[in-house]
């Protein structure tokens, strides 16, 4: 049978980054809890396209992610950045895994507890002759306190939630759930699915007392961030999504450690 994609390409144009994007499939993560938890993610993969070819076998990426039964870690993902490579004869291949991660959280006073998301990326890429890369992306919304706000009004002080994008690369294991703590320790009060009065009053409270602008919520996760010896880079996004004003507040912060 005809290998097109194995054709010879006159145009002479190397391709950075050719494969699959979309693609819907259950994973199986590490839980620092209950050892392992079961997802579904969104998956991007491809290949670096040497200019001599036509086109890639897209079909093998599916195979490669069948190959490791959507086993995900940082070991597993190296070694299958390196199987696209080989799969594909291709020099340089990355992968992208999008997901949703729930983890148990227990309410302040009751105790009570209930499943709490934030939502999950871990890129890789291999490249021949370098360093295997993987970044993990962490999105998690908590609440800001404005201390302006708090300081000329005679009654409270407006609220909101705010999302932080925090992305890192890593010398060594770093639990989700560490990524977690470092953020809610950075806000005014983290957010809880199940809050019972006695809880509300807490929250409510606990966010007073820590009043936070955008400023200050990166600005505490850089110094909680700077104090994990794990973490070689980092890059952040907060915003606000104001509750007064008709448009969003946001930083970011980009630094190797």
């Amino acid at each position: 049978m005809r290998d097109v994609q194995k054709e010879q390409d006159q145009r002479n144009i190397q391709i950075d980054r050719v494969g699959v994007k979309g693609v819907s499939y259950p994973i199986v993560l590490m839980d620092k809890d209950n050892k392992t938890q079961n997802t579904i993610a969104n998956v991007s993969m491809s290949v670096m396209l040497p200019r001599e070819y036509r086109g890639t076998h897209m079909s093998r990426f599916i195979e490669t992610l069948e190959e490791f039964h959507g086993r995900v870690s940082p070991v597993n993902l190296e070694a299958f950045t390196k199987r696209l490579c080989e799969k594909l004869n291709a020099s340089e291949s990355s992968v992208r895994f999008e997901f949703p991660y729930y983890f148990r959280k227990k309410a302040p006073v009751s105790s009570i507890e209930s499943f709490s998301k934030c939502d999950i990326t871990l890129q890789a890429i291999h490249e021949e002759d370098k360093n295997f890369d993987m970044i993990i992306g962490l999105k998690l919304n908590v609440q800001t306190l404005c201390p302006c706000s708090k300081e000329i009004s005679c009654y409270g002080a407006h609220n909101q939630r705010a999302l932080v994008s925090l992305y890192v690369r890593c010398n060594a294991l770093v639990w989700f759930e560490e990524l977690i703590s470092l953020i809610e320790n950075s806000a005014s009060a983290p957010l809880f699915t199940l809050l019972k009065r006695e809880d509300e009053k807490f929250v409510t409270e606990l966010a007073y007392n820590n009043p936070r602008f955008v400023e200050d919520v990166i600005r505490e996760l850089v110094v909680n961030l700077d104090s994990e010896e794990r973490i070689t880079w980092y890059s952040i996004n907060v915003t606000s999504y104001e509750s007064i004003h008709n448009h969003d507040a946001f930083a970011e912060i980009e630094r190797y450690k």
